[in-house]
């Protein structure tokens, strides 16, 4: 169909198609070939708002039956997506052959990679990798010498770099079944 729908924090103000704004206001909504996107305060948030945020969700109805909401909040995004099983379907969100054993973030990364790598992302801009003092501390408190080393050694292998990419990957390999971890690293001072 050959068409790219970006959406991105709310403090980044996107939200495009094929480069183009075209939703001027909130709400709105746009139609093209195959596709509906809509721009309002409804869904069901799938944890908190956060303080100082309002609901913001973008709603894409798209080929295949694919549903994409994007609840936006001001630095960060949650985004669902409902859609049938595809062959050889595999990610961050697990493979949907229904061992929830093999979903854990250490699966993932060893059948599909660390991270997307440059060459292969599809958004534009760059992603902001976080490493912090606290996220150190937590990891060297929390995470077993015998993980951080399988996770400093994936994440080199799989993003050929060092330094902080890698400490953020190897944080990721740790702790990325919990969704509180960045927020939990900040409790360490």
């Amino acid at each position: 169909h050959g068409h790219k729908i970006e959406v991105g924090t709310l403090d980044s103000g996107i939200l495009t198609v094929d480069g183009q704004k075209v939703i001027a206001g909130f709400p709105g909504s746009y139609s093209g070939a195959g596709f509906a996107v809509r721009y309002d305060g409804e869904g069901e948030v799938p944890d908190v708002v956060p303080e100082g945020n309002e609901k913001r969700v973008v709603h894409m109805d798209l080929p295949l039956g694919v549903k994409v909401t994007v609840f936006q909040w001001s630095n960060y995004m949650d985004v669902q997506i409902e859609m049938a099983k595809q062959p050889g379907q595999d990610g961050v969100c697990g493979n949907f052959n229904g061992n929830q054993g093999d979903d854990t973030t250490q699966s993932i990364m060893a059948r599909v990679g660390a991270r997307v790598r440059v060459n292969e992302c599809l958004l534009s801009g760059h992603a902001l990798i976080e490493w912090t003092p606290q996220m150190n501390q937590m990891m060297q408190v929390e995470c077993s010498a015998t993980t951080r080393a399988a996770g400093q050694a994936k994440c080199t292998q799989y993003l050929g770099a060092n330094g902080n990419v890698v400490n953020s990957c190897t944080f990721d390999y740790c702790f990325g079944m919990n969704v509180r971890a960045r927020k939990h690293a900040k409790t360490y001072a």
